[in-house]
This record gives C-alpha cells, sequence and structure tokens, in this order.
C-alpha cells in the first residue's frame, strides 16, 4: 500500500520512507566496504546502535553484495543489450518501409499505414482521403529511354510529390509506376484539391539530369473518401481504384473522385470481362526469373511469373490482377497463370525446382484446395514435389485457420510453401510466427539496404537464424549489385534472386536452362560445383534434400 494512503506508525527504523533511505544508504556503504576491504561488522556496528537489528542487517548483508554484483553483471547489461536490439529492429523496420528509389513510403508501409488511418477515421469520427495515382505512359517512357532514366523520372515524381503535397498527407510509392496519398482530415473534394494541384507541379518540364531534355510527367488519379463513401478500408481502396480505372479509360491526365451514381458493376462487369477474354484466349506467357546459388553460381530453380500479350488489354501484370481483384476474378486468374507457368516449365531441368505465386484470396476462396491443384500438375504432367507456393501478405489473410489448413493440404500432397517478402514490415514476419515455410525470400527492399551497417542486415540475420532452426532455404531478392552478393553471402543467405542474376525471360527449350551471368558470382571467385569440394556438394544436396527434390 501507498504510504500516502495511511498514516505513518512508529517502528525502529522509522516511517516507510526513512526506511527506504536506509536500506540505500546500506546498499552503497556495504559495496564501498567491500570494495575497500572493511569489514562489514565494524561498519554496521558504527552506523546502527541496535545490536538484534545488526545481527539481522549482518545476515542478510552477503546476500544484498550477491544482489548488487548481480544487477551491475547481468541485469544492467542485458537491459541495455535488449534497448540496443530494441532500437536496432526500429531503424530496420523504419528501413525496410521506405522505397529507396523515391524516399516514400513502399507497399508495406502504405498498408499498414491506410489500416491505421481508416481505424483512427473510425474511432474519432473524422474524414480520411485516399489518392490512387497511376503515371501515364511510364511503359513506353522505360522501353523508349531506357530503366536508368526510368529511375530517374520516378525519382523526380516522387521529389514533386513531397513538395506539393502537405505536411499531414502521407505519400507512398506502392507499384512500378503506381503512388498513393492518404490525406487524413480531408473529404474527397479537398483531396482532389490537392492531387490537382500535385498534377500542375508534374506537368511543368524538368531537367532530371545535366545533358537531357526537359521532360514533363503525367498521370491519373482515383480518389475516394470514408466516411462519404466509404465505410470500410476495403471500401476505401476499391472505390479509389474504380475512379482510377475511370480515369485511365477516358483520356488519362484527370483526377477523378469516386462518384457513386455512376454504376461501379458496370465498370467492374467491363474488367470481368476482359480478364474472362484474356483466359479464353490463352493472352497470357510465362517468363522464369533464375534462383541462383550464391555459393556455387549454379541455378537451383526459377520463379514462375505471368506478362499479358497483345491483345490483351493490359499494360502489365499489376494492372491485370487489379481488375480481376476488382470484377472478383482472383481466384480464375491465379489458377490460370498457375497452369500457364506450370506447362512452360515443363522444359525445365528435372534437378530443379518452380515456384508459383498464389494469393490469400484464392487460397482462402471456397472454391479452392489443394486437389485443384494435383488435378492441374497431373495434366502437365509435373512432379509435385518440385512445386514450392509462394505466399505473401500484399492482401490481408483474413482467417489464418483456413489457410494454415489448405496449405498443409498441399505439403501433404508433395508441394512446398515459400514465404514471400518477409522483412517488408509486420505482415511478413507475423507469416513466419504463424506458419511453416520450406523457403523464406527476403524483402527486396532489405536486400537493396543490406550493408554490412545497415539496420536491414539485422533483420536478415535474424531470418537466417529461424530458418536454420528450421531447415528452411532462405532467398534474397532484388539483387541489382555485385557487392549485395557478397553482402547476403556473408550474411548466410544461401540463395539469391534478381536482374543481376537473370531477368525474366523464356526458358531455353533446346538446352533447358537459364544462363546466369559471370558477374553474379564470378566477381567474387566463388567455386564451382566442379571445384567447390565435397563439403559444398553436401551442403547443397542437404537442403535440395529438405526441399524433397533429388540430390545433384
Amino acid at each position: 500500500m501507498d504510504d500516502r494512503s495511511e498514516p505513518s506508525r512508529g517502528t525502529p527504523l522509522g516511517t516507510g520512507r526513512d526506511r527506504i533511505g536506509l536500506i540505500w544508504r546500506l546498499m552503497i556503504a556495504l559495496t564501498a566496504a567491500a570494495a575497500a576491504g572493511i569489514g562489514v561488522d565494524h561498519w554496521l556496528a558504527a552506523a546502527v546502535g541496535s545490536t538484534g537489528m545488526r545481527v539481522l542487517i549482518s545476515a542478510g548483508s552477503s546476500a544484498a553484495l550477491v544482489g548488487v554484483a548481480l544487477w551491475i553483471l547481468v541485469v544492467l547489461p542485458v537491459t541495455r543489450a535488449r534497448e540496443a536490439l530494441h532500437r536496432r529492429y526500429e531503424a530496420a523496420l523504419a528501413d525496410s518501409l521506405s522505397d529507396p528509389l523515391t524516399g516514400l513510403g513502399n507497399h508495406r508501409a502504405f498498408q499498414e499505414e491506410l489500416t491505421r488511418q481508416v481505424e483512427a477515421a473510425q474511432r474519432y469520427g473524422t474524414p480520411v482521403a485516399l489518392a490512387i495515382i497511376d503515371l501515364d505512359g511510364f511503359k513506353q517512357v522505360n522501353d523508349g529511354s531506357g530503366h536508368a532514366f526510368g529511375d530517374r523520372t520516378l525519382a523526380h515524381f516522387g521529389s514533386t510529390v513531397g513538395a506539393s503535397i502537405r505536411r499531414v498527407d502521407r505519400p507512398f510509392r506502392v507499384g512500378g509506376d503506381e503512388f498513393a496519398i492518404l490525406l487524413p482530415h480531408t473529404d474527397a473534394e479537398g483531396a482532389r484539391t490537392v492531387v490537382r494541384r500535385l498534377l500542375a507541379a508534374a506537368l511543368q518540364p524538368a531537367h532530371l539530369q545535366d545533358g537531357e531534355e526537359p521532360a514533363s510527367i503525367s498521370f491519373s488519379a482515383g480518389i475516394s473518401g470514408l466516411p462519404a463513401f466509404a465505410s470500410t478500408r476495403a471500401q476505401l481502396y476499391a472505390q479509389a481504384d474504380t475512379a482510377l480505372y475511370q480515369a485511365k479509360h477516358g483520356g488519362r491526365t484527370e483526377v477523378i473522385v469516386f462518384d457513386p451514381a455512376i454504376d461501379a458493376v458496370e465498370i467492374s462487369s467491363d474488367a470481368g470481362l476482359a480478364i474472362a477474354e484474356v483466359i479464353a484466349r490463352g493472352q497470357l506467357r510465362p517468363v522464369y526469373q533464375p534462383i541462383v546459388d550464391l555459393a556455387t553460381g549454379r541455378v537451383l530453380g526459377v520463379e514462375g511469373l505471368i506478362r499479358p500479350v497483345v491483345p490483351a488489354p493490359f499494360a502489365d501484370p499489376g494492372a491485370l490482377f487489379r481488375a480481376a481483384a476488382a470484377s472478383g476474378h482472383t481466384v480464375s486468374l491465379d489458377l490460370t497463370c498457375f497452369e500457364t507457368v506450370v506447362r512452360g516449365a515443363r522444359l525445365l531441368d528435372p534437378d530443379r525446382f518452380l515456384t508459383v505465386n498464389l494469393s490469400p484470396a484464392t487460397i482462402e476462396a471456397p472454391e479452392f484446395n489443394a486437389a485443384v491443384l494435383q488435378s492441374i500438375l497431373a495434366r502437365q504432367h509435373f512432379d509435385p514435389s518440385r512445386v514450392i507456393l509462394e505466399l505473401t501478405e500484399q492482401e490481408e489473410i483474413t482467417d489464418l485457420a483456413r489457410a494454415h489448413e489448405r496449405l498443409e493440404a498441399c505439403r501433404r500432397a508433395g508441394m512446398r510453401l515459400a514465404a514471400d517478402d518477409v522483412g517488408a514490415g509486420n505482415a511478413g514476419l507475423r507469416l513466419l510466427s504463424e506458419l511453416e515455410f520450406d523457403v523464406i525470400k527476403v524483402d527486396l527492399g532489405l536486400v537493396r539496404r543490406s550493408s554490412s551497417s545497415a539496420p536491414s542486415s539485422a533483420v536478415i540475420e535474424s531470418v537466417v537464424s529461424l530458418a536454420s532452426r528450421t531447415g528452411a532455404l532462405v532467398i534474397g531478392e532484388g539483387i541489382e549489385e555485385p557487392e549485395q552478393v557478397a553482402q547476403l553471402a556473408a550474411l548466410g543467405v544461401r540463395a539469391g534472386q534478381g536482374y543481376l542474376l537473370g531477368r525474366p525471360g523464356p526458358l531455353d527449350a533446346p538446352s533447358r536452362t537459364l544462363e546466369v551471368p559471370a558477374v553474379g558470382v564470378g566477381a567474387f571467385s566463388a567455386p564451382t560445383r566442379d571445384d567447390a569440394g565435397a563439403d559444398a556438394a553436401t551442403a547443397i544436396n542437404d537442403w535440395r534434400r529438405s526441399l524433397g527434390l533429388p540430390a545433384g
């Protein structure tokens, strides 16, 4: 009980406050006595007059000294280490939520901030607006002027966004050429004013680099607001995306606010018809990106990806999958892509695995089960043990128990599981805590910032440590610089994927292989499989067996 709530009672040692003061004085005196070699009994005789109390305190003096020693030698260092680890984690988390090219928040940061802003708006009854922005004709910019010019364009637009919006607004780069802005305490019309001001600034020609012609940037944007139009997070995003779809198909360079009077069902129906036509006419082609052993340079497997082909009305995979989500065709598109990728991978060497993406929406759908994938694999004569299903929380898993049950059924059918985008905020780490994975793919944002002193290195090290306990293979995604190969290898990452090691492309039918540029590993004088020795060969075979693959 607090001394302030009860009158003081006289005791041989005085009030509670006096007792505390005496205890502190005793601890200090006892420590000094031990250090100076003064006898404890002699000091107590001088400090405490009562013989009985002197005997009592003398009996506890050794325990007090031990307690002080334990605090100084054990508790204090552990506390400081924990605080340092927390600071490193917070720094790495902030690092992983930033887009390195534009300096804006990345897709994961957007998802987390969208949830926070909507919850705050619902709790306090305040408005919040969402603007989704898509750069006009950016693919043509990349194809015509090169990726370096495209990167400078994106970086310049990121700077323009930061200079044009208000301090309270939160900007993000959520895709290749797609951006989002959350505007707290703002309705949709207020958001339109802000975004139109941004459009005017972006249209002003600017020199992106000395010696280059001035360039301007145009974009289309869709806006919605809560609570005026939306009542949930999902509605807010879907309505802004619907408005963006209308802007892109209405002439571009437009900023459109969601209008409930416009038949959103008709818009989504158009998207659904387009998706159905793409599926029916086979307007999809598979491409494969190699996954490489960082120690030997050997291609271990590939990730299968999808590209829409002419005359499909979608410029890129992002637009394709957004339209499928808006029209309720995610499951049918996912399964079609799965079969397309597997069919093309029949040319893949039999000792190499294939990773394929599945969205949480598909895994949780009533019509999905392991038998559906087994049927596709049987039809394409593809061994299930070579298939690794990649799961990411780009979309939130709403029913984790159901997802766990269905993924375990896929595992029992022989397939393996991979956690994608791990380290991109809290959600990817949540996957690791809830499900068991055979492969862990580290988010490309962490890979690009994985210098030896960067906070992101601490996150990668923790993922590698977890993988070593579970037997999972760790793959670093997004490798673009030779230095990153050495940095990841030093952190214990065994495999890598990225443009430096190989761009997505078709499998070479005659040789059934993918070529990997020598710079990926050769620049570091890494051993090849032939000269790596028995230990390297054993290590390669060990992880292959953990994935259910035959030894090489």
